[in-house]
């Protein structure tokens, strides 16, 4: 309230000026003489945008909240990337209970397939001198561990032959968690906030990592290992899109690509802590316990909720954080924009968000659907590159599961598992390094197409032509495949993130992370049906990566554009029209782009 006494400010009249032939000649006779400096117009009292209430942190604390948000990825690596090594199945045989019983002639092996009739199995026990088997193998198996953890949940609870088929159930949780958390937590960091979805991802996964780390059961780990996969993905998704929101246009490339190459290097130490402590405890207990101190992002002033986020919930009391930057602005009217923001006396606490208008967006749902189908292909169709050295395959009815047992097949060395992570992990590092390269300059439409293309021409050639080609030239092609689908993979998300609107942003990246989590969902589930259908398998997802080509042109470009805030501002963003002197006349695509 003002005094009767206190002087008023008037805004302007939004009504446009007279023309200069209206105006009088002459001053009013009875109006004063106004000074030099009340003769000039008030500045227009503009509303904050995104932009300008990153700005307003000043960029020192901008870019020490991107660092705070790219640490927790170093830990993260050894929660969501730890499956292979945990599930790795070791060469093995029956265990000799006594001397009636010789099973030397059985060789080390990782298991049974279709094409291993007539040889000794590693299931059975065998009389000395004789090659029928006398009884199933009861009393326990001997492991030839030479790769990975000494002890993982194979060798603990002996978890082959009979009991193979709980890895791939263990592997299908895993994944189902994950696609489970990205929905879930994406949608509470887009009505809750993105630090009460951060807060509360980070207990949970500290809670279910301590009870998975003292699981006594296959059944107990399986349902904590779904769990902690749900509140893992939380957190690296209310992260992602808290990193992308705290960035001005030019740092959005080189934080995400940072925060990616952690990742990258949470891998590789995952691999390094692997080999020390030899226990899927003790790795999976190094990931869990270290979280605890990302709790203190929860004290005031540590870690604050994301400024984008708070302009649309119109919070007033939570403004005062970022008013506090105020004085090291030099615009006018971004301080006045700020003190009237502040002043509003009816806050709310979460976005208002109009599902009849959610429904009606064609535009944001065509955009998701794209990225969506994008992410899913890139996600699947990575399974057929994973094992990479491979050799002419031999005339078989069946085509084998993958590139590793074509060797074996044909008398050649299986890849070892360190060589497949090892050359995976760099194949995602060099997907980021070449993204940081391009994308800024040559825009994200562009790059992503390419690399779709990249995806789909290895994957076709190497399914018609393998027979013919070389043992050098598929491993290139099988390289140059996993390359492209990491780094497709990888865009799909930026890119999703870019041009969802910030009160939908959480909860458009969790559908694509979720639909990539239903093309991972493939490879466990082969291996749940014998490694039957690895061909057909192939087929699809390589005349779906053309397809997925296609559609990618109907995406726009967010490159150097500001992130949208509502719904309306995500409509705007449409694929610009071929050529540059004509325009597209499809009614999907006929709204330009925002400007820059």
């Amino acid at each position: 309230m003002t005094s009767p006494d206190s002087p008023t400010l008037v805004s302007p009249s939004p009504c446009p000026p007279p023309p200069p032939s209206s105006l009088p000649t002459s001053p009013a006779p009875s109006s004063p003489a106004p000074s030099s400096t009340s003769s000039l117009p008030l500045p227009l009292s503009l509303p904050p945008t995104g932009e300008v209430m990153v700005l307003a942190l000043g960029r020192k604390k901008q870019r020490a909240l991107i660092g705070l948000s790219i640490l927790p990825n170093l830990l993260l690596a050894f929660l969501l990337s730890s499956d292979p090594l945990i599930t790795l199945v070791p060469p093995h045989r029956c265990h000799l209970p006594g001397p009636l019983v010789l099973n030397q002639s059985v060789p080390w092996e990782k298991g049974e397939r279709p094409g291993d009739a007539g040889k000794p199995s590693q299931c059975r026990q065998y009389v000395n001198g004789s090659q029928s088997p006398v009884v199933d193998c009861r009393a326990g198996w001997d492991y030839n561990v030479t790769e990975g953890l000494r002890n993982n949940i194979v060798t603990e609870w002996d978890l082959v032959c009979s009991q193979y088929w709980l890895v791939p159930v263990e592997e299908v949780c895993f994944i189902l968690g994950v696609l489970t958390g990205c929905l879930a937590l994406g949608y509470a960091a887009d009505r809750l906030g993105r630090s009460k979805a951060l807060l509360t991802s980070l207990t949970l996964s500290v809670v279910f990592g301590v009870l998975l780390c003292v699981s006594p059961y296959p059944s107990i780990f399986i349902v904590m290992r779904f769990c902690l996969a749900a509140a893992s993905a939380g957190v690296y998704l209310t992260l992602y899109i808290t990193r992308l929101e705290l960035c001005d246009p030019s740092l959005r490339m080189v934080a995400t690509m940072l925060a990616g190459l952690t990742t990258v290097a949470g891998e590789l130490l995952l691999l390094a802590v692997a080999v020390g402590c030899q226990s899927w405890r003790g790795l999976l207990g190094a990931g869990s316990a270290p979280l605890t101190l990302f709790l203190c992002y929860g004290i005031p002033g540590v870690f604050p909720e994301s400024p984008r986020w708070l302009l649309l919930t119109e919070r007033s009391g939570d403004m005062n954080s970022f008013g506090e930057r105020r004085s090291s602005s030099r615009d006018v009217r971004d301080d006045e924009s700020f003190t009237e923001l502040e002043s509003e006396p009816t806050p709310s606490s979460r976005p208002h968000l109009s599902i009849p208008e959610l429904f009606h967006s064609r535009n944001i749902w065509k955009n998701l659907c794209v990225l969506g189908f994008t992410s899913f292909i890139s996600h699947g169709i990575s399974h057929c590159y994973y094992d990479v050295t491979a050799v002419n395959p031999p005339p078989a009815p069946l085509p084998p599961r993958n590139f590793s047992q074509l060797r074996s097949d044909s008398g050649g060395s299986t890849p070892s598992f360190y060589w497949t992570y090892l050359l995976s992990v760099c194949a995602g590092g060099a997907a980021w390094l070449l993204l940081w390269a391009t994308v800024d300059r040559c825009g994200r439409r562009g790059i992503l197409l390419l690399a779709m293309t990249m995806t789909g021409l290895a994957s076709l050639i190497l399914l018609g032509l393998m027979n013919y080609l070389t043992e050098t030239a598929i491993t290139v092609f099988s390289v140059l495949g996993l390359f492209s689908s990491q780094a497709t993979a990888s865009l799909c998300i930026l890119f999703t993130a870019e041009i969802m609107p910030t009160i939908v942003r959480g909860s458009g990246v969790g559908v694509v992370l979720a639909l990539g989590c239903v093309g991972r969902l493939s490879s466990p589930l082969i291996d749940l049906r014998n490694h039957y259908g690895y061909f057909l398998h192939h087929v699809v997802y390589s005349s779906l990566a053309l397809l997925a080509v296609l559609s990618i042109l109907l995406l726009p470009e967010s490159k150097r554009k500001p992130l949208p805030q509502t719904l309306a501002d995500g409509e705007q963003y449409r694929r610009p029209p071929l050529g540059r002197r004509r325009r597209d006349n499809v009614p999907l695509l006929a709204t330009p782009n925002p400007e820059t």
